[in-house]
C-alpha cells in the first residue's frame, strides 16, 4: 500500500506516512494500489484500474445526504415527509403527506409524531442509510 499524497510505501498497519506526515488514506495525487501519479479528479487509476473513491460504498461523484439535515427536517416538517422525500423514501413521504392532507390536517398529528421519531431515530444513527443504501454523512 502507498501514500496517496506522496506515493511512498507505508509500513503495514501505519496510521501515517512517515514520508511526508499525512494521516492514511489522505490526499489525492496517487494510486493508494500502485503509486501512480493520478488526475485528483479521477475515479480510478489509469494504470491499475484501482477505484480511487475516498468513500468506499458510496459510488463516485454521489451526493451523501446530511443526517443532521435529514433529522431536523424530520422533527419540524415530519407531517409532511419532507425528511423522507430527501433520502429518497418516496413511498413513505408520499404516505405522510396524503395522511395529513387529505385527514384536512387531522392526521398530521400522528404524521408529526411518526416525523418526529423517524428525526430523531435519523439524529441517533438508528436510520443511517438513504432511500439507495448509501450511508448518510455526518
Amino acid at each position: 500500500m502507498y501514500c496517496k499524497n506522496c506515493g511512498k510505501e507505508l509500513f503495514q498497519n501505519s496510521a501515517v506516512c512517515t514520508h511526508c506526515g499525512v494521516p492514511v488514506g489522505s490526499g489525492h495525487s496517487h494510486c493508494q494500489n500502485c503509486a501512480a501519479q493520478v488526475d485528483p479528479n479521477a475515479v480510478v487509476c489509469v494504470y491499475c484500474g484501482a477505484n480511487l473513491n475516498q468513500n468506499p460504498g458510496v459510488p463516485a461523484n454521489y451526493q451523501q445526504k446530511s443526517k443532521i439535515a435529514a433529522g431536523v427536517l424530520g422533527i419540524l416538517l415530519g407531517s409532511l415527509g419532507i425528511h423522507n422525500f430527501y433520502l429518497g423514501y418516496t413511498g413513505k413521504a408520499v404516505a405522510q403527506l396524503l395522511i395529513t392532507l387529505l385527514t384536512c390536517g387531522f392526521g398530521g398529528i400522528v404524521t408529526s409524531i411518526w416525523g418526529l421519531v423517524e428525526g430523531i431515530m435519523i439524529l441517533t444513527g438508528s436510520i443511517n442509510v438513504d432511500g439507495n443504501n448509501i450511508p448518510l454523512k455526518e
